[in-house]
């Protein structure tokens, strides 16, 4: 499983998200690897798509060494949360539009996920869920209808794609809970399979769940939505 920290694509909460949901899933029995991606305000040349460039080749990576980490290259899915997990929405939806020049045999090998689990996620920066700092980093203060578009997980889910774990609250202050709600229509429109937990309170950045609130079942729930995928 790869991971994701979120951030709003600023900085990566790889202590908070990232790194926990890593030690938690190598407790069920998963591989798994933490991205570190390059934020588009770095001053990389390549500007905003630095991190997608990443996303892609970190799953080409792991799929393409499988013998090598020991892992199923049948069975590499992606896991992450806020700003991350519209990065790896985008990756999973856009998987076939290499977002820079191969390198070597690596990048023949499929950048598809074969599970994408999507936490609190950013997925849309259309009106009127933009004000956000995904939105703002990603494609500035007064983007066109067709950037905003163009930069919206949703925009691009099409059949054939890899099942959907949804996780939000409907507290949430910073990811609009429409977020998860449209992804899942647009998986649905498409035949594409999703499910959606929507917890009643937790807001944002619980990680794998804030204490007090229904919020720190989803990572059993996750489990249990893994097992029957044959993941774990």
């Amino acid at each position: 499983m790869l991971i994701a920290g979120g951030g709003g694509y600023k900085q990566i909460e790889n202590g908070k998200e990232a790194i926990p949901a890593a030690r938690w899933l190598a407790s069920i029995g998963v591989t798994a690897f933490v991205l570190t991606y390059r934020l588009p305000k770095e001053g990389w040349t390549v500007g905003r798509f630095a991190p997608f460039q990443d996303a892609e080749r970190a799953i080409r990576m792991i799929r393409g060494q499988a013998r090598y980490f020991g892992v199923d290259p049948r069975r590499v899915g992606v896991m992450s949360f806020s700003a991350g997990a519209h990065l790896l929405g985008m990756e999973t939806a856009c998987a076939d539009q290499l977002s820079y020049t191969p390198i070597d045999a690596l990048d023949q090998v499929s950048g598809h996920p074969d599970l994408t689990l999507l936490i609190y996620p950013i997925v849309t920066l259309e009106p009127p869920y933009q004000d956000t700092s995904t939105r703002r980093v990603l494609i500035g203060d007064h983007p066109s209808p067709t950037e905003s578009a163009r930069w919206s997980v949703q925009t691009h889910i099409h059949p054939g794609l890899a099942p959907f774990f949804l996780v939000q609250a409907a507290d949430d202050p910073v990811s609009n809970p429409a977020n998860t709600a449209i992804l899942q229509a647009a998986c649905e429109q498409n035949g594409v399979e999703v499910v959606r937990h929507l917890f009643p309170t937790g807001g944002h950045g619980f990680g794998l769940g804030k204490p007090g609130t229904a919020t720190v079942e989803w990572p059993g729930i996750a489990e249990q939505w893994m097992a029957g995928h044959r993941f774990i």
